[in-house]
């Protein structure tokens, strides 16, 4: 089932076969550089319900999302179409959605997963999409990153900006 979806095809393929998809769990984000970091999030996301679905930012959102600072390049590093490939490559994932916003918000009001996921980095304050999956009565799951990894902190490293990453 692991595949590139547009949000229609998406939205028509969990109406048609709603057995098969739910309980829906929901994550987005970036997603630039995969790391083992992203790989456990996804695992432990998709052990909470019956598919994940992620929902993969447009290099123009990301851009929005992550502005360029001197010294760094310019995000995202990986153009969208392969970075929601790998996503989709990856063994927890059923689904990818690439999204133009810099929230999530309109895909959860669509999608109405049952579960959405985060990092524990987020809040009920912080996530900007909480009011949103309060209101259709959604779950939201914060969940502890196992390996403290970022994308920017691997650029970071490449660069030779930061030290040695830690290892775990």
């Amino acid at each position: 089932m692991s595949s590139l979806y547009q949000l229609e095809a998406l939205q028509q393929e969990i109406a048609n076969h709603p057995e098969q998809w739910r309980p829906l769990v929901f994550t987005n984000g970036c997603f630039d550089l995969i790391h083992a970091g992203h790989v456990r999030y996804l695992q432990t996301a998709k052990a909470l319900g019956k598919t994940l679905i992620v929902g993969l930012n447009s290099d123009s959102s990301v851009a929005q999302i992550k502005p360029y600072s001197p010294g760094m390049p310019s995000r995202p590093i990986i153009p969208q179409q392969e970075r929601a490939e790998v996503l989709a490559a990856l063994k927890p994932v059923d689904g990818v959605v690439i999204f133009e916003q810099t929230t999530a918000t309109f895909l959860l009001e669509t999608l109405k997963p049952e579960i959405y996921v985060k990092g524990g980095d987020y809040t009920p304050d912080t996530l900007p999409e909480y009011p949103t999956v309060q209101a259709y009565g959604g779950q939201i799951e914060l969940v502890q990153v196992e390996i403290p990894s970022s994308t920017t902190s691997i650029i970071q490293r490449i660069l030779g900006k930061q030290p040695e990453l830690k290892n775990l």
